[in-house]
């Protein structure tokens, strides 16, 4: 199976970009599974329903993270909709779920989404609850989207999960990683796969304000940036018979 793991989408504009040019490359590329990290792709920053529409006609799961529940108005979604999913690690009594099950009759396949503890807004241990949920999963297939900011926090999460998971992926710092690999003949990681939105920009967002911020110290809010779109993402093989991956590779492309 040929799974495309999409980095988070920074902005309406990336996102539709990224609408329009993924039909095309999916079919070029025989992609059965596309996961897109979806967390940012409202303006202003989060996730709505009008985002999450544009994404979801071109995917078969949306991940999320620290901005899940960043806009009201998105809250209701996540019960409405199991393709869209929040770290399962946010504790009990949070709306959704943190995991979505894909099943194509003779295999299933799972998309688990975690959220890093270091450098990250409060949550429930990610090591501890993953380790609870691969318990009660019945598939080898298993894809996880590791939402953290610490380099040392993913690369511990590759460890721990190495050869009881098809993959390890990391979101998040917006910045493309080169350190694909597969790990133990079987897990495939990268720390992160990136962002899809504007190359000419900071992490997505307008250059101007930022650079303000930071030599002036001045509060700003981010603008997303539009214009020179380019897609972060990996493209996996997995053997579902046994949930291992077979090869990753690094897509950075303009769209």
């Amino acid at each position: 199976m040929k799974i495309l793991f999409i980095g988070d989408v920074v902005g309406q504009y990336a996102a539709k970009k990224l609408a329009e040019f993924l039909p095309g490359f999916k079919r070029k590329n025989n992609i059965d599974i596309t996961v897109i990290n979806g967390e940012n792709s409202a303006n202003g920053n989060g996730i709505t329903p009008f985002s999450a529409n544009i994404l979801l006609p071109v995917s078969d799961v949306i991940t999320t993270g620290n901005h899940c529940f960043k806009r009201v108005e998105m809250n209701s979604m996540y019960d409405e909709n199991d393709r869209i999913i929040r770290p399962h690690n946010l504790g009990e009594g949070v709306r959704g779920k943190g995991y979505s099950i894909l099943d194509f009759g003779k295999h299933k396949f799972v998309v688990i989404n975690l959220m890093g503890s270091a450098f990250m807004q409060p949550c429930d241990n990610p090591f501890k609850a993953i380790i609870e949920l691969l318990s009660k999963l019945d598939t080898p297939n298993i894809i996880v989207d590791f939402h953290a900011e610490a380099t040392g926090e993913k690369k511990a999460m590759l460890y721990m999960l190495a050869s009881k998971v098809s993959a390890v992926l990391g979101t998040h710092t917006h910045v493309q990683t080169a350190d694909e690999q597969i790990f133990d003949d079987h897990t495939a990681y990268i720390t992160d796969v990136g962002m899809t939105g504007s190359h000419d920009s900071i992490i997505g967002a307008e250059k101007e304000g930022l650079v303000n911020r930071f030599l002036n110290y001045v509060p700003t809010r981010h603008i997303e940036a539009s214009g020179n779109i380019q897609i972060n993402a990996v493209m996996l093989e997995v053997i579902p018979e046994t949930g291992k991956a077979s090869s990753i590779s690094r897509i950075m492309n303009l769209i």
